[in-house]
């Protein structure tokens, strides 16, 4: 890992993290949550929130996908997402669904705030984000697709999420702080 310059479990959890959380809302594929598990180490996010019927480590389908980063990330555990979302709009996360809604907006067209601290739910395979959280949250997203499918497997969106808003985050960092 030292060739690779990867931090260790133990720099992982000291590390500066991404204001960024993870919310699953209700996840049947413990394969998924172990991959997101391991997105959110790759972008040093601050912490998963797995909700309802999500599975939760240790797990043996999880650790599989995983690969060990449910020993570096942090996570709670929420029976109720509802709860979750009220729980981080008291920290004072953005609250943000992964939804194709009348009222979404492309990812694309989404430009996060420097030190804005964002909570992305993902919804079930199948029923997405649920109704009555769809009226909780601050703002629905949605990635721009072009196919013949009207969805993208949840561990996929995840990356595609984390990966665009970091990399406005970044560009907008280097434009106020120049190096």
């Amino acid at each position: 890992m030292s060739e690779l310059n990867r931090l260790s479990v133990d720099e992982f959890r000291k590390a500066q993290k991404s204001p960024v959380v993870i919310v699953l809302d209700n996840i049947r594929s413990q394969n998924n949550v172990g991959s997101v598990f391991r997105t959110a180490d790759a972008f040093l996010i601050r912490e998963i929130c797995l909700c309802g019927i999500t599975a939760t480590p240790p797990h043996r389908e999880i650790h599989k996908t995983a690969l060990g980063a449910t020993e570096s990330v942090s996570w709670r555990y929420f029976k109720d997402t509802c709860d979750a979302i009220s729980k981080l709009r008291s920290e004072g996360f953005k609250i943000i669904a992964l939804e194709q809604t009348n009222v979404s907006i492309t990812l694309d067209g989404f430009y996060p705030m420097p030190g804005e601290k964002l909570a992305f739910i993902f919804g079930n395979e199948v029923n997405g984000v649920g109704d009555q959280l769809l009226d909780m949250v601050d703002l629905c997203l949605e990635i721009p697709q072009s196919g013949t499918k009207h969805s993208i497997n949840i561990s996929v969106a995840v990356g595609i999420v984390l990966w665009d808003d970091l990399i406005k985050l970044k560009k907008v960092t280097n434009k106020c702080n120049p190096l």
